[in-house]
């Protein structure tokens, strides 16, 4: 298991809320990215997830745009449970997921990338019970690693 992993949708909306509050919020077109890291995973694989994101073609088009091109906001959010492992029993296991301090910089890294390559982004609130909702434009949705 190697690499920073995202479940990326595109969506025409989606806003991530803690304790009733809204913590961060887009409207579409734009993707909604659920980020997970492992123990070994480093800055510079954060830096190559967020070139990645800022521009994969993923919007309808010919031929099709990538955030770049539309300007399309992201809502990015950290999420450990990408690397649950319930291959045996019944219950997942988190060992694969890096701890807080590990993660969260990670994490924030990607968002610092996107930022810096001219990206509007919302985040949600690391370690904290969100909620998220959305509108998944297709469905759309693609696992990436780097």
């Amino acid at each position: 298991m190697g690499g920073m992993r995202a479940v990326v949708q595109r969506v025409a909306g989606a806003a991530v809320t803690v304790d009733g509050e809204t913590v961060g919020a887009i409207e579409g077109p734009g993707l909604c990215v659920l980020v997970g890291a492992t123990h070994e995973d480093t800055p510079a694989q954060a830096a190559q997830l967020a070139r990645k994101l800022w521009t994969l073609r993923l919007f309808p088009g010919s031929p099709e745009l990538s955030c770049s091109e539309l300007g399309a906001p992201l809502l990015v959010i950290s999420q450990f449970t990408l690397y649950g492992d319930a291959r045996k029993g019944r219950r997942p296991t988190w060992n694969a997921a890096a701890p807080g301090p590990v993660a969260e910089p990670l994490v924030d890294a990607v968002v610092a990338e996107l930022r810096a390559l001219g990206a509007k982004v919302e985040t949600g609130r690391f370690g904290a019970d969100m909620r998220v909702s959305l509108v998944n434009d297709g469905p759309f949705t693609v696992l990436l690693e780097v």
